[in-house]
């Protein structure tokens, strides 16, 4: 099976973007601009708190119609957020998603954070991994044991 911490080393980019809490939305949104993200981790102190997404700055500010520069991150983000340790597996990460109708899960070990998954990292692997067990069983089947 195929875990968190194995989809995290396979990733070209390993960084996790954040940002703290007392933020403003407008940084919020540069800082997701700038990194080509759709979300962002949120700390206070270093711990993680929330998670904060392009729908949350949509939602909660444009059509709300608040001042971005003036609306902290902590009024618009998701919170509680969940999380998962780097020891999960892909399908236990998709069950969450899925159930809790969520596109980033960031992952902590030892209360640190060390990478965020994406619902498309998980689609990527479980691709990989159809398609590893799908060349095993045409070489069984075609006699090829090499």
């Amino acid at each position: 099976m195929t875990t968190v911490a194995d989809i995290l080393k396979s990733k070209s980019i390993r960084t996790v973007h954040t940002i703290e809490a007392a933020a403003s939305a407008l940084d919020a949104v540069k800082r997701m601009t700038d990194a080509n993200v759709g979300a962002l981790v949120v700390l206070d102190q270093g711990q993680v708190i929330g998670i904060l997404s392009e729908r949350d700055c949509a939602r909660k500010v444009i059509l709300s119609a608040r001042a971005a520069a003036q609306t902290p991150v902590r009024e618009i983000m998701s919170a509680p957020v969940l999380v998962v340790q780097s020891s999960r597996t892909n399908d236990e990460c998709m069950a969450l998603m899925t159930e809790n109708r969520l596109r980033h899960l960031p992952v902590v070990d030892d209360r640190r954070l060390v990478g965020m998954v994406s619902i498309g990292d998980l689609v990527k692997q479980a691709v990989a991994d159809q398609r590893f067990v799908i060349e095993q069983l045409e070489h069984y089947i075609s006699g090829d044991r090499g």
